[in-house]
């Protein structure tokens, strides 16, 4: 009995010890802790509201990497597979690879200069060399843009718009334009068309920029000119330019997989949310209010373009309901910060049936060869999303302007700006001709340098072959 006692109290004693070795350390511990806590009362409010800048940094942050993300996602996946699924299937990798492409050669040119180009300090038109190989642009905000989110984070989101905008252009000469040409065609156009247009709309010192004093406020949350009215009005004159298909109209060119298209379509509506939510450049409410109308604006849409072809054809197709989808989208782009959920309905609605109307009427009627629409659902849809902005904005969804003493001004038509409508046109206006003008030289240019078309062998082989020495299908037969 005695031996087991012993053990005990000596494992007692060397627990008693290890315990009075811990005092001090605590105590140290608890002192540091004391002297570090401010006495001062303002001190620990300050203290206070940084912690809780803090955590409204990283909450932004967040939401903007991961709306980053999702615009990123409505290049590829989503358009290279609604464009994908819309061409013949000789032509389904060629058409995915031009896509997949802006991602590659668009990202390089924005690191290189073309950031700088877009959103440093400049002129009214084109913005200066400040930033240069990002040079500048780190963890720090720029306040002039998004105070409470990393230079680097702003400069990644605005790099997603760059690279779906020349993207959308190539579903205008589908199945005929040489890889070659596509690459340097959007090089130039993204230098010469696309970063002035930026610029003006949404940097510093540019002539249409509404949030920072420019000479024509016009109001554009997340790119109706500076994106689709440029990519469209773009894709009509490639279109125009290069001429029709070998075949058309004559020949039927149906698309060779609508499930392809289908699947894309769904991808761009949800990668949509962090294309128009995401231009709030925050995670405040501004950002639920631009989420809500892109939902509500592309709904209406595709109950707007499969209610006019169900009146016109008698069935409404499933091509036709994406395809509203996508109007619907396009055209509450340069709205969804500045409408509330009704006039969105209203955007979205009217959208559909003008945008049905350009592809199934007007496009027939003029004949051009506009492979995959991108100008009927685009270059129109971005135009009367831009004009419609100007008519229902309001300063309850997002008080833009105000007077020199703070306080704030009506902003649409509806509100009692009639003046904004105007600013709207101008900026739709300016975008149509640099677009025009832009488009013609460097269509110009290329096929100058190395020609733009295919030749009829390689058009009739497809582009998958003729330009990528590969198909999309393999199919066995069986001996």
């Amino acid at each position: 009995m005695g031996k087991c006692v012993i053990p005990k109290l000596a494992i007692f004693f060397l627990f008693f010890l290890l315990l009075l070795s811990l005092i001090p350390r605590v105590h140290a511990q608890t002192s540091a802790a004391v002297a570090a806590a401010p006495s001062d009362p303002s001190a620990r409010i300050a203290k206070l509201e940084q912690q809780l800048a803090d955590a409204k940094g990283s909450a932004d942050n967040s939401w903007m990497l991961t709306s980053s993300a999702l615009v990123l996602m409505m290049t590829g996946p989503g358009l290279a597979l609604f464009y994908g699924g819309l061409v013949r299937k000789k032509n389904v990798l060629g058409t995915m690879m031009q896509s997949f492409a802006m991602m590659a050669i668009i990202t390089v040119l924005w690191a290189l200069v073309s950031y700088s180009m877009a959103f440093g300090a400049g002129n009214s038109f084109i913005g200066g060399l400040h930033n240069v190989f990002l040079h500048g642009v780190g963890a720090q905000p720029d306040p002039d843009y998004a105070a409470t989110i990393p230079a680097q984070t702003f400069m990644v989101y605005q790099l997603m718009f760059a690279i779906i905008t020349p993207a959308l252009i190539t579903g205008a000469f589908a199945e005929r334009m040489k890889f070659s040409a596509m690459a340097l065609f959007m090089i130039l156009w993204s230098l010469l068309v696309y970063n002035p247009m930026a610029h003006m709309v949404w940097g510093k010192g540019g002539l249409l920029n509404a949030s920072l004093g420019g000479r024509f406020p016009t109001l554009d949350f997340a790119g109706g000119t500076v994106v689709h009215v440029t990519s469209g009005v773009s894709a009509l004159v490639c279109a125009l330019y290069l001429g029709h298909r070998i075949g058309y109209p004559k020949e039927p060119m149906p698309p060779h997989s609508v499930v392809l298209s289908f699947i894309g379509a769904c991808l761009l509506w949800v990668g949509w949310f962090g294309f128009n939510a995401g231009s709030a450049l925050g995670a405040g409410s501004l950002a639920s209010s631009a989420f809500v109308a892109t939902h509500f604006g592309a709904a209406a849409a595709a109950l707007g373009w499969s209610v006019a072809e169900w009146f016109r054809n008698g069935k409404p197709s499933a091509l036709g309901a994406i395809s509203g989808a996508v109007a619907g989208l396009v055209a509450i782009t340069p709205a969804a910060g500045f409408v509330g959920p009704m006039p969105a309905l209203a955007i979205g609605a009217i959208a559909g049936v003008f945008c049905y109307g350009m592809v199934a009427k007007v496009k027939a009627k003029f004949g051009y060869d506009d492979t995959l629409d991108a100008f009927g659902v685009h270059g129109a849809g971005g135009t009367i999303g831009a004009l419609l902005t100007g008519v229902f904005a309001t300063s309850a969804v997002n008080p833009i302007f105000k007077d020199a003493q703070g306080n704030t001004l009506a902003s649409g038509l509806l509100e009692g700006n009639a003046h904004q409508l105007l600013n709207q046109a101008v900026g739709v206006a300016i975008a149509w001709v640099l677009a025009i003008v832009g488009t013609l030289v460097i269509l110009k240019i290329v096929d100058l340098v190395v020609g733009l078309r295919v030749s009829e062998d390689h058009e009739t082989q497809g582009l998958d072959l003729s330009q990528h020495g590969e198909e999309g299908y393999y199919f066995e037969v069986s001996a």
